[in-house]
């Protein structure tokens, strides 16, 4: 059967463009197949279906694909190994949040000097064992043995040159001697005690060279310095000044050359410092403790 040029008509496809139908716009008598049209028709339909339950399984392959890459990447060691400065930071609770405490203020230590410089704190008793303790005074590797001490409220008995009188002018009240001895070396310290720490500032002022404190002998220790050159030295702390004369026991004069009796000095007036200090300390002690 011959279909004429160009082959057999093409099957009508409503989906593929320019098919052409099974029938003719003209009236050839002839009706159109409906069952083949029905069959047509129901085959489309499940194309379809089949292929929007298709889509739908991609759609969500795509959707768990998406959410599986969020939650690696999520997790990934980049996130976990970003550097705090890169991370959010977290908000530091305010100044009006901390707790606040009443200020208290510490009361000021006191002053060890006070104790010593006037005779109204000045209340703790003094005698020559007292400030100079013991039978002995060590100042480092030198041992010095403790002598004769005197103790008298007539300034004047315990003085040489011209200290008696800067002590009477200055009202002086009491002097306390003590010596010791090395080898063939003794120093006499003497301290004078005064009201207030002007009047031992005075003291110190107005000594010269001859205003030295007379030698203390006996309990073993012969006489020195009585008109032989001798070394000596004054100062002061608080109300208090204190003097040393060092010399040789065999009454022979002290030269620059004989540094042993610098040392013997200097070590007797630093103690007397050192014991007139504890003093004060002492009693700011107690003070601060009372």
């Amino acid at each position: 059967m011959s279909y004429g040029q160009g082959g057999p008509p093409s099957q009508w496809d409503p989906w593929k463009p320019n098919s052409q139908q099974p029938w003719t716009d003209g009236d050839d008598g002839v009706s159109p197949d409906w069952a083949a049209l029905a069959d047509a028709s129901e085959q489309r339909s499940k194309r379809r279906r089949l292929f929007f339950i298709g889509g739908g399984v991609l759609a969500t392959l795509g959707i768990g694909t998406a959410v599986a890459m969020a939650v690696v990447s999520a997790g990934s060691d980049d996130e976990a190994n970003r550097p705090t400065s890169s991370l959010p930071a977290a908000e530091l609770p305010s100044a009006s949040g901390t707790p606040s405490f009443a200020p208290t203020t510490a009361p000021p230590p006191l002053d060890p000097k006070d104790f010593v410089s006037s005779k109204a704190k000045d209340k703790a008793p003094i005698s020559p064992d007292l400030l100079f303790p013991g039978t002995q005074l060590t100042m480092g590797s030198n041992v010095y043995k403790k002598g004769p001490t005197a103790d008298s409220t007539t300034c004047s008995t315990g003085a040489a040159g011209t200290l008696a009188k800067v002590l009477t002018a200055n009202d002086c009240t009491r002097v306390l001697r003590v010596t010791y001895t090395k080898d063939n070396i003794a120093v006499t310290v003497g301290v004078a005690v005064f009201d207030t720490e002007a009047q031992a500032l005075k003291v110190k002022s107005q000594s010269d060279s001859k205003s030295i404190v007379k030698a203390l002998t006996g309990k073993g220790v012969k006489a020195f310095c009585n008109g032989a050159i001798c070394r000596s030295t004054t100062n002061s702390y608080g109300r208090y000044a204190y003097f040393t004369i060092t010399g040789f026991t065999a009454d022979k004069d002290v030269t620059t050359k004989d540094t042993a009796v610098f040392t013997t000095g200097d070590d007797l007036a630093e103690s007397a410092f050192q014991q007139i200090r504890r003093r004060g300390e002492a009693q700011a002690s107690a003070a601060a403790n009372g």
